[in-house]
């Protein structure tokens, strides 16, 4: 359970995919605009991330890995379709994209129509990959694993976003050199959250 919880708070914190490692800011920047659909978003990252990673951790080590076809017969025990990873992860993220795209249009027509094109877009958010990469380096020993670590990494990436949004919805009323408007200022904020969160790689785990 320690375990657990040590990756969890990992992924959250001190490898956030957006401030550790820069994954995903393309939409990070592009919906971070408004706390809403900031939140909206976010949660359909987490929502995505605690499916495929899982799925993703199940395929790379029962089809994937060197031996891992054995629960089939013997025969396959120097079968290895590593090469096939990045095909079956995509394919998996694709297809958890399109159903939550779906569940959000039925639920939440109107935070569907303000996400627009950047929902569909996490099919290609390079977090959502990472997350199903990172799993496979790490090599985490067992599904809860990846997980504590899926869910963990999508809360990062929730906080980060709707983090950015807060403060961008409040420097709208700051007197802001005209240069500096917009993405300018954006950079800048980023680039303090992140050393902020440089912070949390003091935890020992």
């Amino acid at each position: 359970m320690e375990n657990l919880i040590n990756i969890f708070i990992r992924g959250a914190f001190i490898d956030n995919m957006i401030l550790a490692y820069f994954l995903g800011m393309c939409s990070y920047l592009a919906v971070s605009k408004t706390v809403k659909t900031s939140t909206g978003l976010g949660l359909a990252v987490i929502f995505v991330l605690v499916i495929t990673v899982p799925v993703n951790y199940l395929i790379e080590n029962y089809i994937l890995t060197e031996g891992a076809l054995t629960w089939i017969s013997p025969k396959f025990a120097d079968v290895d379709l590593g090469f096939l990873s990045f095909i079956l992860f995509i394919a998996v993220i694709a297809s958890i994209v399109q159903l939550t795209e779906m569940i959000i249009e039925k639920i939440s027509p109107t935070l569907y129509n303000s996400l627009g094109i950047f929902l569909p877009l996490i099919a290609v958010n390079c977090a959502i990959l990472g997350g199903a990469l990172f799993m496979q380096e790490r090599a985490y020993t067992n599904i809860g694993e990846a997980v504590s670590f899926a869910l963990g990494s999508g809360l990062g990436w929730f906080l980060a976003v709707v983090g950015l949004a807060a403060i961008r919805e409040k420097i709208r009323y700051s007197n802001i050199p005209a240069p500096l408007r917009g993405l300018g200022i954006t950079f800048i904020i980023v680039g303090l959250m992140g050393i902020a969160f440089m912070s949390f790689m003091g935890i020992k785990l």
